[in-house]
């Protein structure tokens, strides 16, 4: 018997990964279509876009968009619950969703194709993915043709060799922070997770697969990593907790780097795709930062400013985005 969601995707998709534990966090049943070439003429008849994930449900029309199909989901099946009682939390945890599908994923990309050891290892396992495991004998070539192919797709998440001085300190400081959150919580707003959660969890599961920022972590920030592996089919362990009880580290990891680096950029990259600007420039943490004009990125922070504008009145949540200095980025 079929599943009655089905859902193509890919080990290598952080996208995709974010999908799937969803989706077995409200004990949804699916069906798991790995795309690779005996998959493809099926997901191309399907697809708009010729990216994972794909949800086909038996309600809705197909979705390639992750953080549309964790809401649509979300509304579909109420329990478990994956939104913060608080509506403080609530907005935050949008914020940081958003921070994960557009800026850890820079970091991620950075990581896993901008480093000779990680992308040669990266190159072959998309290979033997995408290959089905029917590898061919000029396995070097192929590896290379996709390594080229990833490295070329680099300037358009804004990973290019003059950035690197945002993007590696970006990604230290946000790990160790986050390490330090979630010493003291079981998910980012206390005992179950959020859409943040998934996010977030989705790009870690890709950095741990890469031989450079997996190493790091592990080294570094072992809260991060234990988290990580129970993101991959989490269960409620408690209910959310109130912002006034998630304050100190919670404003550490928006101060020190959501409100540093992600939200800056995503402000400017928003008015440069209003002004039709091809490229977006600003300094991020002291340094210059320049990169394409992301439109997607910039039609999805739209959503989030909307989403935090409406919950203002919410108590907290203006002192909270004052001390982290993210107001004048939302307003």
């Amino acid at each position: 018997m079929t599943a009655a969601y089905r859902l193509f995707g890919a080990e290598t998709s952080p996208y995709s990964v974010k999908v799937r534990s969803f989706l077995r966090y409200k004990g949804v049943d699916f069906e798991w279509i790995g795309r690779n070439k005996a998959t493809e003429e099926e997901f191309a008849a399907l697809a708009k876009v010729p990216t994972v994930p794909l949800l086909l449900s038996p309600n809705r029309p197909a979705n390639q968009d992750s953080t549309s199909i964790i809401a649509t989901l979300e509304a579909d099946f109420s329990e478990p619950s994956a939104v913060p009682e608080d509506p403080a939390c609530a907005a935050l945890a949008l914020i940081l969703e958003d921070y994960a599908d557009e800026w850890l994923n820079k970091l991620m990309f950075f990581n896993r194709w901008g480093q000779k050891a990680d992308r040669e290892v990266a190159g072959d396992r998309t290979m033997e993915q995408l290959l089905d495991g029917d590898l061919p004998r000029a396995k070097k070539k192929t590896r290379d043709q996709i390594i080229k192919r990833m490295r070329d797709r680099l300037p358009l998440v804004g990973v290019e060799k003059k950035n690197e001085k945002v993007l590696k300190p970006s990604f230290e400081r946000f790990f160790t922070l986050l390490n330090a959150h979630l010493e003291k919580t079981l998910f980012l707003f206390g005992g179950r997770p959020s859409s943040a959660d998934f996010a977030l969890a989705g790009q870690v599961a890709q950095m741990l697969m890469d031989p450079t920022p997996g190493e790091w972590l592990r080294n570094k920030a072992p809260f991060v990593v234990a988290w990580s592996e129970f993101m991959e089919n989490p269960k409620p362990g408690g209910p959310f907790k109130p912002l006034n009880e998630l304050d100190d580290t919670l404003l550490a990891l928006f101060k020190d780097e959501v409100a540093v680096t992600y939200m800056p950029w995503a402000r400017a990259n928003m008015d440069a795709a209003t002004r039709k600007a091809e490229r977006v420039e600003l300094n991020l943490d002291g340094k210059a930062y320049e990169q394409i004009t992301q439109h997607y990125a910039a039609r999805a922070y739209q959503a989030v400013v909307k989403a935090v504008d409406e919950a203002k009145d919410a108590e907290g949540l203006d002192a909270f985005l004052d001390n982290a200095g993210a107001k004048p980025h939302l307003g």
